[in-house]
C-alpha cells in the first residue's frame, strides 16, 4: 500500500505551524526571552498535547489547526515535534513522524503488525457454578416496565435472535424480558425521539440502547496506547464477584450512565458473582468493572450495590516499581507472579536485573535512563514482549546485538533527560528495522517567527 510522506505534505510547509509556534513561543513554560529556549509535543488530526500555559487555553484549538489538517492530509495518525526559538526570531523545527499510522505516542514503537498486550488477550476464568442472582425476576421486570412505559413497543422473537447472532452469546433472560416489552427506537433527530427517549430513561433510570446497539464490551472496545497498556495488569481475587478484566466475550452492554460509563449484563462473573449481574464499565479506566447490582431487577427497582471498590490484590502484585518512594530495589521486587517491572529514579547507583532472570511471567521492563547498571542484562529476560528505556541504553543493547528479538511493542524514553532531548529517530528506525517496519520520516523546517515580545516571551 503507497503511503505519503510527510515532506509531501503541508506539514512540510513552515508557514503551517507559525501560528502555534507563536503561541508556544508566548505562552509554552520555562520560557526565556533572553536565551534560545526548546518545545515539544504532539499533534494528530483532530487532537495535540502541547505544554502551555493555562492562560492559552482559548487560543489552542486556532494556533493547532492548521497543522492538524496538515496531519490528516498526509495520511499518518499524528507527529511529535520539536523546536528552538532563538530571541531574535530565527526558529528550527523537527517534525517526526511515521509513514504509516502506528505510533500513539512520541518514542513508541510498534514492532508486530496488530499486537496488543497481554492483558488485552487475557479471557475470563470460566464460572461453571455462578447462578442467577435470587433477586433475577423477568416476569416482574417485564410487568413493571410495561407499566410505566404502556405505550412502548418491544422487539420480536426475531430480532431478538438476530441480535444473539449478531452478539454470539444469548441473551439472559432479564434482557430478553426487557427488550420484548419496550425496545427504546433511536430517533434524536426528531422532538418524538427524543420525548421517547426521556420517557424510557425515567423509567428504568438509566440511558437505554436500542436492542440494535446493545454489544459486547470485549477487549477491542477498551483501546489504550502501547506504553500505557504494557504496563497494566489484570487479575482476579478469588473472593471478586467481578473478574478484573480488561473485556469479556460475556459482557453484554446494553446503556449507559449519564456519564460515558457503560451499564452492562455479566455473564462470566467472578468467583462470588452471579450470571446476570449488573456492572458499569467507567470511559476512564483501561480495566476491570465496578459492580452496580446483583440483577437487572434489582437495579430496576434502585437496589443497587453500595460497596467499596479496591484495586485486586492478583492485579497489585503482577506490578511492581522500583524507586525512592516505593519499592526498595528490584531483589524486594521480583516474586514468581511478576508481569511489569518499572524502575524509576533511585537513592543510590543504577542496579542490576539479575534478581528478575527466570521469573515466568515477565513480560514487561521500564527503566529510566540511568537506573541500569548493564544493560545487556535484558537479553537473559527471555519473555519480554515490551521495554522502554533510555536512548544510552538502547543505544549499548543495538551496539551489543542485544535487544530481545521477542518484543511486540518498544519504547525510547527520554523522560528526565534535558528539555533539549527529543526521540532520536536514528536509533527509534535502528530498533524498527530489526522488525522490517517503516521507518519514523524526518523533516526539519527553518523560519524566522520576528522577535519575541520581550513582557511575554
Amino acid at each position: 500500500m503507497a503511503v505519503q510522506r510527510l515532506d509531501h505534505a503541508p506539514l512540510h510547509d513552515f508557514g503551517t505551524w507559525v501560528p502555534l509556534l507563536r503561541l508556544l513561543r508566548r505562552h509554552g513554560e520555562g520560557r526565556n526571552a533572553d536565551t534560545d529556549w526548546y518545545a515539544s509535543g504532539r499533534i494528530g488530526a483532530a487532537e495535540w498535547s502541547l505544554r502551555l500555559e493555562d492562560s492559552a487555553a482559548a487560543y489552542e484549538s486556532g494556533a493547532a489547526g492548521p497543522v492538524c489538517e496538515a496531519v490528516a492530509a498526509a495520511g499518518v495518525e499524528g507527529v511529535t515535534f520539536s523546536v528552538r526559538f532563538t530571541p531574535s526570531g530565527p526558529a528550527t523545527l523537527r517534525v517526526m513522524g511515521l509513514e504509516r499510522p502506528d505510533a500513539p505516542s512520541p518514542g513508541m514503537l510498534l514492532l508486530v503488525e496488530g499486537a496488543v498486550p497481554e492483558p488485552w488477550r487475557r479471557l475470563p476464568d470460566p464460572a461453571p457454578d455462578a447462578v442467577p442472582a435470587p433477586t433475577a425476576d423477568p416476569e416482574l421486570l417485564a410487568r413493571t416496565v410495561k407499566e410505566r412505559m404502556p405505550a412502548a413497543e418491544g422487539a420480536s422473537d426475531a430480532q431478538i435472535a438476530d441480535a444473539e447472532a449478531r452478539l454470539g452469546v444469548p441473551l439472559p433472560d432479564e434482557l430478553k424480558a426487557l427488550y420484548r416489552v419496550a425496545d427504546l427506537k433511536l430517533h434524536w433527530d426528531s422532538d418524538a425521539g427524543r420525548r421517547e427517549a426521556l420517557r424510557y430513561e425515567e423509567a428504568v433510570r438509566w440511558e437505554p440502547y436500542p436492542l440494535a446497539s446493545c454489544h459486547i464490551a470485549d477487549a477491542t472496545t477498551r483501546p489504550a496506547p502501547w506504553d500505557h497498556a504494557a504496563l497494566e495488569a489484570v487479575g482476579t481475587d478469588p473472593d471478586a464477584r467481578v473478574q478484573g478484566l480488561v473485556g469479556s466475550p460475556g459482557w453484554i452492554v446494553f446503556g449507559e450512565n449519564g456519564g460515558g460509563d457503560r451499564l452492562a449484563v455479566d455473564l462470566t462473573p467472578g468467583p462470588r458473582g452471579h450470571v446476570g449481574q449488573i456492572i458499569l464499565i467507567g470511559h476512564e479506566e483501561y480495566v476491570g468493572a465496578e459492580l452496580l447490582a446483583d440483577s437487572l431487577t434489582d437495579l430496576l427497582f434502585g437496589r443497587e450495590r453500595e460497596e467499596e471498590r479496591r484495586e485486586p490484590e492478583a492485579r497489585r502484585a503482577a506490578v511492581a516499581h522500583v524507586n525512592i518512594h516505593a519499592t526498595p530495589s528490584v531483589e524486594a521486587a521480583v516474586h514468581p507472579g511478576l508481569e511489569v517491572l518499572s524502575i524509576g529514579v533511585l537513592d543510590g547507583e543504577p542496579v542490576s536485573l539479575a534478581p528478575a532472570v527466570g521469573l515466568p511471567r515477565l513480560r514487561t521492563l521500564s527503566a529510566s535512563a540511568g537506573t541500569l547498571a548493564d544493560p545487556c542484562e535484558i537479553a537473559r529476560l527471555t519473555g519480554l514482549e515490551f521495554l522502554s528505556l533510555g536512548p544510552r541504553e538502547w543505544r549499548v543493547l543495538l551496539d551489543a546485538d542485544a535487544v530481545p528479538r521477542g518484543l511486540s511493542a518498544a519504547a525510547i524514553d527520554t523522560h528526565g533527560l534535558p528539555e533539549t532531548t527529543s526521540v532520536p529517530a536514528a536509533l527509534a528506525n535502528e530498533i524498527l528495522a530489526l522488525w522490517n517496519r517503516p521507518p519514523i520520516v524526518r523533516t526539519l523546517l527553518k523560519g524566522d517567527l520576528g522577535p519575541a515580545d520581550r513582557h511575554h516571551g
